[in-house]
């Protein structure tokens, strides 16, 4: 755990008693901090208390006395309305900051590496830390990716923070200075929290805000709004440009052409042999990666060899299972239609039992219907039920469930029926997932356990 010096004798007010807030409380204390902290949620409240972490009496609270709010991500500060703790703190002029900010004064010293984007960001971040580590670099990962900022170990000058940025984190981090920015793709996602489309845009457009003539800027170029946002920055020298692409051929920066990674027009790597990252979508993370470590130094071959071993993250295209012609894939992570369409758009041609479904988000999955014709069997769960089942009448067969749990068994009984060499039962939820579990995560979980129950009552 980092020790926040810079924060000793201030007095802090921590919102949101998750795993990250009380990481940031616990650390805070143990720098000689005041810390008042408070959670909507009994449960989470009860956690803190029995960690030694002080609740505040928000009766008595005095936010004129207070030096810093720190905000859980998850916790709204503008949209759809500001949180009532959080509006009381901006009547005193009291701006809400991340972990993260915290993290960065602590750390002034350090390399870091800040990795957004609506899609890929998590798999990019975990390729980039796994290859530094595989190339014998001092580097913690962390950020959105699920390691709260506060449990990183301390770094010097010498050394990496590769960090996950959400557009929510990116928001409350008004100082952190990247030298490595990488802006994946913007696609529609989580607007009731930032406004509209606009506003969603501007968020991600943060992580250069500090961003210096020395700095890099890694930015996918396929992708509309990040062109817009590449092509306006041509025109300064705010920071220097890395651009990268997966369908069209640069003279300058990285693409890939047929499965083959270029720099700067010379091939150099062949992205077809490695199996945990198929697709153009991880080609894509894979591009990105490449460039951002390109430009710390790193020779070819180091990085080609890190990506070797890369495992792969849980509840990203997950292979959990292959029992006799059946696949079975998890990626819960993919919570929205594009990011569906990345792994449907690997798996085309395959016979593919899908299942989907949760809280929906803005827009559904009409924009999927080019893959329909590969979905052999569509299973349903949660809310976006009804809108889901709208969207696939006439176009793809369904069958209504309740829980992942029962779409499973019902896929896998058609699946070990299917006479193709190779089917897939295929966990894409297109959709957020707090109907029914508290993050991806769990709801990956739940299909892992799912696919081990059906495997052991097959018996052979």
């Amino acid at each position: 755990m980092i020790t926040p010096s810079p924060f000793k004798d201030q007095k802090i007010f921590v919102l949101g008693l998750g795993r990250s807030g009380r990481s940031v409380s616990q650390s805070l204390l143990k720098a000689g901090a005041h810390v008042l902290a408070w959670d909507d949620q009994d449960e989470a409240r009860k956690v803190a208390t029995e960690q030694g972490i002080s609740l505040a009496n928000l009766n008595v609270l005095e936010w004129k006395d207070i030096d810093h709010l720190v905000l859980s991500p998850g916790i709204p500060h503008r949209y759809p309305a500001p949180h009532p703790l959080v509006t009381e703190a901006l009547r005193v002029g009291l701006q809400p900051i991340s972990d993260l900010e915290i993290l960065y004064h602590t750390q002034p010293l350090a390399r870091y590496i800040g990795i957004t984007g609506s899609n890929g960001k998590s798999t990019t971040t975990a390729i980039i830390g796994h290859i530094l580590k595989n190339s014998g670099k001092r580097v913690e990962v962390g950020g959105n990716i699920g390691i709260p900022a506060m449990d990183l170990n301390p770094l010097g000058k010498d050394d990496t923070y590769v960090l996950e940025l959400s557009s929510y984190q990116l928001e409350i981090s008004p100082t952190l200075h990247c030298n490595i920015n990488i802006l994946l793709n913007i696609t529609p996602d989580h607007l009731d929290r930032h406004g509209g489309m606009d506003g969603y845009i501007e968020a991600k457009k943060l992580i250069y805000k500090n961003a210096t003539s020395h700095d890099i800027l890694v930015i996918n170029v396929d992708d509309e709004h990040c062109l817009k946002i590449y092509e306006a920055l041509r025109a300064s020298d705010k920071t220097r440009l890395l651009p990268i692409s997966v369908n069209t051929i640069l003279s300058e920066g990285i693409y890939v052409n047929d499965g083959i990674l270029y720099e700067n027009a010379s091939p150099v790597l062949d992205l077809k042999q490695f199996e945990r990252l198929k697709g153009e979508h991880n080609w894509q993370n894979i591009a990105a990666s490449y460039g951002a470590l390109r430009s710390m130094g790193l020779e070819s071959g180091a990085i080609s060899e890190g990506i070797s071993s890369f495992p792969g993250l849980a509840h990203r295209q997950q292979v959990v299972a292959h029992h006799k012609n059946v696949l079975f894939v998890n990626d819960s992570k993919a919570t929205n239609a594009e990011a569906v369409a990345k792994v449907l758009a690997t798996y085309q041609g395959v016979p593919l039992y899908w299942l989907l479904g949760g809280r929906p988000k803005e827009g559904g999955i009409s924009a999927l219907m080019p893959y329909f014709s590969s979905i052999k069997h569509a299973f349903l769960f949660g809310e976006a039920t009804p809108m889901f089942a709208s969207t696939l009448d006439g176009e793809v067969s369904y069958t209504l469930c309740n829980t992942v749990k029962e779409a499973v068994k019902k896929a896998s009984s058609l699946a070990f029926n299917d006479q193709a060499e190779r089917v897939i039962v295929l966990l894409a939820p297109a959709c957020a997932s707090f109907d029914q579990f508290t993050d991806f995560e769990a709801r990956g979980e739940a299909f892992c356990e799912a696919v081990r129950e059906v495997i052991g009552e097959k018996g052979d």
